[in-house]
């Protein structure tokens, strides 16, 4: 029979609807059950796209033997990391803790009032390496609990208590130009001179920390910081990390070349990727960034895009149980499907070889150098994607999150309007209003939705954060003022929820009138994406680019205030401040603001979105239509563009040479 998970709405979740064991969903209820049987609670955190979950899941919770363990001893719960970003953040912080380290599937044992005593991530079906076996742990929990559980429960709390005290808002420091240059300096001792990217494998895209020095070569010139940023994107894209024939790129690679990626394609990791490279493009010219941020916009437009208008979280590592099954490929398989002449030249190109770059012979595709021949290169990609089409493909979690689609709506928006491509921004505004007429209820974002119907989840800052800049980038790509009421709504929502009473700048993860978990969590660092206070610090300082007087002044401060809470970590772990550094380097630069105004603005509002410093404002419309175009008249009759940095302006200039040159200044 299915269990408590089949009214679900993660595709996660739903995955272990019919599993042997008694799975119960996050809640009251469920907590209130392991206090009636006096039960210590089994709490699983994973989501759709991981391996490993499914490999403990076919191993463990569809095992019958194990299933019944679990059903007699424990009360067991389970939770998509996803749509529940504040629970994975207590239970993985606690698994550090006590491991000193993390990762997903997350196992952890919970006292009834939900404390965790013992954590751990995969556990295998029979001993291993040092490691007991799934079963043997749920003998020995079930038996210390029956023994022993005044003693697990007061490890509990000192365990909760622990973590506080590692836990608050971090001091307050400064974070300016020199800051800035610092962090570049650290970044660049840490650079891997071979393959790009920073550290070994696993090697995940360091797309935040490209994209800070990205803005700060625009700022400061630093040739260092653009060699870092073209030599990493240039490895990642070349590497089978990306998709060579469908576009995207997949997680991280588990080798430091980026040659054998992991699978799973990540919404938000792609999303960020597109924006770095569509910046790159636009600075630089390069063609290999602008084929990227093609083909990146092509894999979320082609394979994330809902019926909805939004855009899934992800697609699978695995295709039927097997890594890599759709997408790796052999000498004989390109001749076969190719023909002789062309299949050699595409393994050439692609490093396809006899002995393989993955397992059993096959190989991933890699570019390892420019096409010779562009049309025959479209021919055998075009082949080679339809013969892909026809193998097993791997699954898609369609559930639609949030702040991930705050992100793709930003690069989408601001990409679109920079490399002029309409149906990028269509899809972004399609995106936002799934978010408006689904997420937002009664005021309040939630986190997720699936096939148009929003889920209970009460949206976490992340989600307030990323949403209101999606808003802001659409604003500025259509000058329709809805978007930027709506995004000031959220914005003001975050400040009067979030943040940290007493400790100006300081925010929490989730809003205080939030489920109360063990812990309130409040993670100031940039991991996989932008952490939420990092992207509200962004979000605020559009804002006050784009508001009137009235609001500007408090926006600002607030991203100030924001910023002034960064200082050290920049300074000591800049990896880990990627999206901090973007917005301080957004702040030192003003940021510039472009407002142009008049008919036939459009060859100018061009030129402003290409030329403008990363993080920078550009938006065009009738004069007054929106704040930033108020008191900006046409001059003589003719389209004109207003250049400012922070709060000095330039003469209007009606050519775009004359912008081209503005912008550009330093």
């Amino acid at each position: 029979m299915p269990n408590r998970l089949a009214s679900a709405t993660s595709p996660y979740l739903l995955q272990h609807v019919d599993n042997p064991v008694d799975w119960w969903q996050w809640g009251p209820e469920a907590l209130a059950e392991a206090e009636r049987r006096d039960v210590p609670i089994l709490l699983s955190v994973g989501y759709a796209a991981c391996h490993w979950c499914h490999v403990m899941a076919h191993e463990s919770f569809e095992d019958e033997g194990t299933a019944a363990l679990m059903n007699a001893n424990f009360v067991n719960i389970k939770v998509d990391r996803e749509e529940r970003p504040d629970i994975d953040a207590v239970y993985m912080a606690a698994t550090q803790a006590m491991t000193g380290q993390g990762g997903w599937p997350m196992t952890c044992f919970l006292t009834p009032d939900g404390k965790p005593f013992h954590c751990g991530t995969y556990y295998p079906p029979s001993p291993r390496q040092g490691m007991p076996s799934f079963s043997q742990l749920l003998v020995a929990v079930a038996e210390a609990w029956k023994d022993r559980p005044d003693e697990l429960r007061e490890g509990a709390g000192q365990i909760i208590a622990h973590l506080a005290e590692r836990t608050g808002p971090l001091p307050a420091s400064t974070v300016d130009a020199e800051t800035l240059k610092a962090a570049a300096e650290k970044l660049a001792a840490d650079v891997d001179q071979v393959h790009g990217g920073f550290g070994g494998a696993p090697k995940f895209p360091p797309s935040m920390v490209l994209e800070f020095l990205l803005r700060h070569y625009e700022r400061t010139g630093s040739v260092d910081a653009l060699s870092i940023v073209e030599d990493s994107a240039s490895a990642m894209s070349r590497g089978g990390i990306y998709d060579q024939l469908a576009g995207g790129f997949a997680r991280y690679s588990v080798d430091a070349g980026w040659v054998v990626p992991h699978f799973e394609k990540m919404l938000y990791d792609n999303a960020l990727l597109l924006r770095l490279y569509a910046h790159l493009a636009r600075r630089t010219g390069d063609t290999n960034a602008l084929r990227v941020a093609k083909g990146t916009g092509a894999f979320l437009l082609g394979d994330l895009v809902t019926p909805e208008g939004g855009f899934a979280a992800s697609l699978d590592a695995d295709t039927d149980g097997v890594e890599g099954l759709t997408y790796v490929w052999t000498p004989a398989q390109l001749r076969e499907h190719l023909g002789d002449e062309d299949g050699a030249w595409a393994a050439e190109l692609f490093g396809v070889t006899a002995e393989g770059t993955f397992e059993e012979g096959a190989s991933t595709l890699r570019l390892l150098s420019d096409p010779d021949d562009d049309e025959r290169f479209e021919r055998v990609r075009s082949t080679l994607l339809a013969v892909r089409a026809g193998r097993p493909q791997p699954g898609k979690d369609s559930k639609v999150i949030a702040s991930w689609n705050g992100l793709a709506i930003t690069a989408l928006a601001e990409a679109g309007v920079a490399l002029e491509n309409e149906h990028w921004i269509g899809a972004a505004y399609r995106a936002a209003e799934l978010l408006v007429g689904v997420h937002l209820v009664d005021g309040r974002l939630r986190r997720s939705s699936r096939d148009g119907v929003v889920g209970d989840a009460q949206g976490v800052l992340e989600d307030y954060a990323c949403v209101a800049q999606g808003f802001l980038s659409l604003h500025q790509a259509t000058a329709e003022p809805r978007w930027l009421t709506q995004a000031t709504k959220l914005l003001d929502v975050a400040l009067a929820r979030f943040a940290v009473e007493g400790e100006p700048g300081a925010f929490h993860d989730t809003a205080d009138d939030a489920e109360a978990l063990v812990q309130r969590p409040a993670d100031p660092t940039d991991n996989a994406s932008p952490a939420g206070a990092s992207a509200l610090a962004e979000a605020l300082l559009t804002a006050s680019a784009l508001t009137g007087p009235e609001h500007a002044a408090r926006y600002r401060e607030a991203a100030e205030q924001a910023l002034s809470r960064v200082g050290e970590l920049a300074a000591k772990v800049p990896r880990f401040a990627g999206h901090w550094l973007t917005v301080a380097e957004a702040m030192q630069s003003g940021p510039v603001q472009v407002a142009v105004v008049g008919p036939e603005r459009e060859a100018l509002v061009t030129t402003a979105a290409r030329g403008i410093h990363g993080g920078g404002i550009v938006l065009g419309g009738e004069p007054g239509c929106v704040p930033l175009l108020h008191d900006r008249p046409l001059i003589d009759g003719a389209a004109a563009a207003y250049v400012c940095r922070g709060y000095v302006c330039d003469r209007p200039v009606t050519s775009v040479e004359e912008l081209a040159e503005a912008v550009r200044r330093r």
